[in-house]
């Protein structure tokens, strides 16, 4: 069987994704998803369930009013029910009242969900389907009906499976997707049942996965190479469980390594990536293909020099492709090459076997044995590089600070209080801040006493903090290593410290973290 041309791509983020633990979306957040959805080229998006839930409703009662650039919005719900008129049929009804110009239903393909689940027989159950597509249809929808638990199906018991895609497709259904609902086939069956689908079916096939054994994407790769033409997925892979097959693993590899024409534009793929996760206030994946941060990242010294010279020996493709960019990680096993190749990201041309390339090599090296990790504190590694090339000037000298604990033995309520001595420009200031912990008043402190001199530090906001201890088997006096991450709303760095004290470690952290913001503002 030949892969099709063109591949038409179906998102559910905004419902099968939803169901996943970890993600919610209010209202807003479901129409600003589906707002970069469209714009990113998706062909289809599934709102989610009309009347299912409040958020649900409002979601298309705003789409509705939107003009929408490229795709369709789609409301789903399932078959008619067992021994009822699918015109009286309340959940059918609610389908159409979203007024949405796509219609997804699922029915039963499984003779086990048809007898002990629906407790109906298997002609009612075709009829259910048959009818429910027809009625749709009827009423002026494109019809797409999602076969459920079809692979599951398909092995118990072949004849019936291709029974009730038979039913929808005489309902009238424009496309047939077979699902692998509790994601247990593997891509060499879904692959052969596909391909016998497809030669029992006159209408497009489609082809929904999970991702339960850690094959989604290439489950749902192998139904394509069998003639499937719709590919439905989320965005990072969201979804009940372990998730269903993930779209930013999927487009790219349909559209680059096998060839299939897709509308989506895939420059824009990490982009939306992000703000999925964002939106969801989820941690973003690092190790992701195509999209994650480390996707094109390259740490070993030999690797490093040969990325230099030809960027394709170590890279499958050019990270631009997808929205993304190549890293150079600086570690212990960092050689010339990733420190020269760092510095010139960072305007600095250093030459290989230069005083200054060895100084900062050697510091490197000397740092991360003592705990230091510059892979995700890249503002702390500018830093590093500044000071050894003498385009350092420090932004104040620090004179003293304190944190301490005050506890209220009636309320219980626990302050706590940093004060920051500093001088700036010949000049002393001295400044006191509560916060809800020691390092939140260190960082109150410390802006205070700034901002007078560096206005711009009003824009910095701390994002995210991490403790992580070193050497645990020395108990208490164990080494931390703090990293920070902060952003201006435009950019996002990261910076480190290490210390036997949490406090001493998250103050290092923090300095860099101003000083790396502001000594590049103050370049501009």
């Amino acid at each position: 069987m030949s892969i099709p041309e063109s591949i038409v791509i179906y998102d559910t983020t905004l419902r099968d994704g939803t169901q996943g633990l970890g993600l919610s979306f209010s209202s807003l957040d479901k129409l600003r998803v589906a707002e970069k959805l469209d714009d990113f080229g998706v062909d289809y998006i599934e709102g989610g369930w009309p009347g299912s839930n409040p958020k649900d409703v409002d979601f298309f009662s705003e789409a509705r009013k939107k003009e929408w650039k490229s795709a369709k919005i789609a409301a789903f719900g399932s078959t008619r029910r067992a021994d009822k008129s699918v015109k009286n049929d309340p959940q059918v009804k609610t389908l159409l009242e979203a007024e949405t110009p796509v219609i997804t239903f699922f029915g039963k393909t499984w003779k086990l969900h048809v007898t002990e689940v629906l407790r109906t027989t298997p002609e009612e159950n075709q009829a259910m389907i048959r009818d429910t597509a027809n009625y749709l249809k009827e009423q002026g929808r494109e019809v797409i009906y999602d076969a459920e638990h079809f692979f599951d199906g398909y092995k118990d018991d072949p004849q019936h499976a291709i029974d009730t895609i038979v039913a929808a497709e005489e309902g009238g259904a424009d496309v047939i997707v077979l699902c692998d609902t509790n994601g247990g086939t593997m891509p060499h069956e879904i692959q052969n049942i596909t391909a016998d689908v497809f030669e029992n079916l006159t209408v497009p096939l489609g082809i929904h996965t999970h991702d339960d054994t850690g094959v989604g994407v290439a489950n749902a790769l192998a139904a394509v190479t069998a003639g499937a033409s719709h590919v439905q997925g989320t965005v990072n892979g969201y979804g009940e469980r372990t998730g269903n097959c993930n779209l930013t693993s999927a487009i790219p590899n349909l559209e680059l390594k096998m060839g299939v024409k897709l509308r989506p534009e895939i420059s824009k793929l990490t982009k939306i990536s992000h703000f999925v996760d964002d939106l969801g206030n989820n941690a973003h994946n690092e190790r992701a293909p195509y999209v994650g941060r480390t996707a094109f990242s390259h740490k070993g010294g030999m690797h490093v020099n040969a990325v230099q010279k030809l960027s394709r020996s170590y890279e499958h493709i050019e990270p631009e492709t997808v929205g993304n960019s190549q890293i150079i990680l600086i570690s212990e096993l960092s050689g010339q090459s990733n420190v020269l190749m760092k510095a010139k990201e960072l305007g600095h041309d250093l030459e290989k076997g230069s005083e200054t390339a060895i100084e900062i090599l050697t510091q490197l090296k000397d740092l991360e044995k003592d705990g230091y990790e510059f892979e995700a504190a890249e503002g702390s590694f500018e830093l590093l590089v500044r000071k050894a090339i003498d385009d350092y000037h420090p932004l104040f000298k620090l004179q003293e600070y304190h944190c301490s604990t005050r506890r209220h033995p009636e309320t219980h309520f626990e302050t706590c209080e940093a004060t920051v001595k500093l001088e700036v420009d010949d000049k002393s200031t001295y400044q006191v801040a509560e916060g809800d912990g020691p390092v939140n008043a260190l960082d109150g402190a410390l802006r205070k006493a700034l901002e007078p001199f560096y206005p711009a530090i009003k824009n910095i906001a701390l994002r995210d903090y991490k403790v992580r201890i070193i050497d645990s088997h020395t108990g208490t006096a164990a080494q931390t290593r703090v990293l920070i991450v902060s952003t201006d709303g435009v950019e996002t760095w990261g910076t480190v410290g290490v210390s036997d004290n949490i406090i001493v470690a998250s103050w290092k952290a923090l300095v860099d973290s101003f000083e790396f913001y502001l000594l590049r503002s103050l370049k501009k």
